[in-house]
This record gives C-alpha cells, structure tokens and sequence, in this order.
C-alpha cells in the first residue's frame, strides 16, 4: 500500500481521527453552491464532504441527507448559521433601495414592489430536531455558536461539532464553549466571514499568521481555511499546526458543484487581486470576485440592512440583470487562491485525493531533508 492510502502516514491525525475521515481534507459547505453530489464524491474519496443546510428547509435538508446516505457510509458535515434574524427597519430598507434607484430605472423596473425577505435561516429547534433524527457524524456552524440548550443537544447527539473563527479571540470563545476543534478562517476565504465577534473588516487576519496563533492558544484540532487551494497549501497549513484544511474554492471548479453560467465565467477569469471583501449582497461581509455593484458603489457599504435582510431588494436586479447575460448584481463568492484552483479543476473526488497526496509527498520530501541535514 502507498504512503499516500495509508492513513498511519499523517504526522498528525488528531482531525483524522476526530472526524473519522482518511484525508485531512475538509470541503467547504458553499451555501448555494455546494450540493449532495459533491459532498459525497469528497466522503468517498476519504475527505470530509459537507452539506450547506441555511439556504434549505429542514424537509430539503432531510431529502439531500438520504441522498447522502444512499451514495456513502463514510461520515459527513452538516452546516448551518448561527446569526439573529433583524427585524425590518422600514427607514433603513428605504436608504438601501434609494441607493439602487438608477439600477432600477435603467432596468426598466419598479423598486417600490420590493418585500423584505430573509432568504437564509439560523440554526434553531426545528433544524436542532432533524441533527437529532439524522446524527450526522459531524455538525458545523458559521458566526458563533447556536444558544447552549440547542448546542448541547447536538453535542448529546454525538455528532463533533466544529466553528469558524477569524481572530484568537473567536477561537478561545468557540473552544471555551465545547467545539470539538476550530476552522481559522483567514481574510483570504471566500463566501461569507465567519466573524462573530467583531465585523470590523479592516483588521481581518490572512490565514498562515492566524494558523499558528490560534494552533497556540488553544488545545483542540485546527482546520485552516483561505486561500488553499493545492497540495502546497495543504502541507503550509499542517506545518504551521493545523490539522486539516478546508477547501472552498477549488472545489468550485468541479463538476459537481451548481453554478450559472455567469458565476462560472467569473471564477474562470478572477485574478489574484481580483476579489473583494463586500456587505452589498447579504449584509454581512464576504469575499468574492467584482462586478459591477462593487466597483460603482463601493465593496462595503452603511447603508445595506443587516444580514440576512439586503438580499431582497437586489433580487430583480440581479434576475433582470442575469436575464441579460450581466453579473452586475450577483454575488459570486470566490476566495483570492481562484487563479491557482483554476490549474486543479477536475471531479471533487480526484481533487480531494490530489490535494492530499501532493501535500503528504512534501512533507515527506521535508522531513526527508531534514534527517538528512541532521535536524
């Protein structure tokens, strides 16, 4: 058997071992995008497949779980959101939809139809009773933590639970609350910022300076995320202490995932600097590449209403726009390493075993030199 089936030859297999997986390779859940297919292809491919469950209803989450479960027996991650639905502010709605008057007008439609809309859930009772039904092996969760009493019953279903940190501090909360291991989620990631503690964008740390602080303040297994996307990145993660890497974007570019046509032109053609932290499309910060709406209105913006509220009224102008054949008004989340994930695009299943063998034969090439060199 190779060096790279044999799961021994992991230098550190606290994530491995945690997560039941072969593979210190953890798919990103991708809201949207992300689907059961692809979750599977990375499960049998000895990964960690994830399924995004805010943009589906727990009857949804239910139905693409057995689809789950009928393809694959190994374990797998479901995610969910932990913010607080706002109430609707009338006042702010009306500042947000005056700032997209002239999209409006040049599109020929009327912005005074517009209802506010959530379009995302948090976690709460209803999705805490389908873990407890499902006992999926793995329960993730993005901005913070659910309230005790549902985190509890989670964690009395059995399943590990996992959380996003973009700062030391998040990460001490989230391990002082029972996370079974933290996700150092650097500036770098696409898709939304898992930050809960601050939202404070302009001190957001990239991920091979956070890795290793937070490797250093607390006990359990790290997973880094951002800007990985090959087997270089894997093996910079799990040198500087991290245990596994979660991938987001590279995965983008596999057939499995669901993608429009606009969003897959934009990944194909987004450069390094090409991408952009911005609250315009939910109202919370995310990163992803720039259109239109970032470039004329400014990536973050005061006048957007809270997460999840902002969607709403961007909902036609996004479909008029897409009718056209335009980006203008679509988020297309992407993490700054696009360029390199571009290189590896191929099934979620080679990928995910590519990732792991490219990193696990550098750090066999690193710890060979370094015997040889008497270190």
């Amino acid at each position: 058997m190779s060096t790279t089936q044999n799961p021994a030859s992991w230098p550190d297999r606290r994530a491995l071992d945690l997560l039941g997986i072969d593979r210190p390779i953890i798919q990103a859940p991708m809201a949207g995008s992300g689907t059961p297919e692809l979750a599977i292809a990375v499960c049998e491919a000895g990964g960690l497949g994830s399924l995004a469950c805010a943009q589906y209803s727990v009857d949804q989450a239910r139905e693409a779980v057995q689809t789950i479960r009928a393809a694959t027996s190994k374990p797998f991650n479901l995610n969910f959101f932990c913010h607080r639905t706002p109430q609707f502010d009338a006042q702010q709605h009306a500042a947000w939809v005056a700032q997209l008057e002239p999209y409006y007008r040049e599109l020929g439609l009327e912005a005074s139809t517009i209802k506010p809309a959530a379009g995302r859930a948090p976690f709460d009772a209803a999705y805490c009773e389908l873990v407890e039904s499902l006992r999926p092996a793995v329960v993730s969760f993005h901005f913070g933590l659910p309230e005790p009493t549902l985190l509890a019953r989670v964690k009395a279903s059995g399943a590990r639970v996992l959380s996003s940190a973009t700062t030391v501090a998040e990460a001490r909360w989230l391990a002082a609350r029972g996370c079974d291991a933290i996700i150092a989620m650097g500036s770098e990631a696409g898709g939304h910022r898992g930050s809960f503690l601050s939202q404070d964008m302009s001190t957001q740390v990239g991920t091979f300076a956070l890795v290793p602080q937070i490797v250093d303040a607390i006990d359990v297994p790290v997973i880094a995320a951002g800007g990985i996307a090959d087997g270089r990145g894997v093996a910079a993660a799990l040198l500087l202490g991290a245990s596994a890497a979660q991938i987001g974007t590279a995965y983008l570019f596999c057939p499995e995932v669901k993608l429009s046509p606009l969003y897959r032109a934009a990944l194909e053609n987004v450069n390094d600097d090409g991408t952009a932290l911005t609250n315009l499309f939910t109202g919370r910060p995310a990163r992803g590449a720039m259109n239109r709406l970032m470039r004329e209105r400014g990536p973050l913006s005061n006048y957007v209403p809270r997460f999840p509220l902002a969607g709403a009224a961007l909902a036609p102008l996004r479909a008029e726009a897409e009718r056209k054949g335009h980006d203008d008004f679509t988020n297309l989340w992407s993490g700054q390493a696009a360029p390199i994930a571009r290189q590896y695009a191929r099934p979620a299943a080679a990928l995910t075993r590519c990732l792991a063998e490219e990193a696990l034969k550098l750090l066999c090439q690193g710890m060979r030199v370094g015997a040889e060199s008497g270190g």
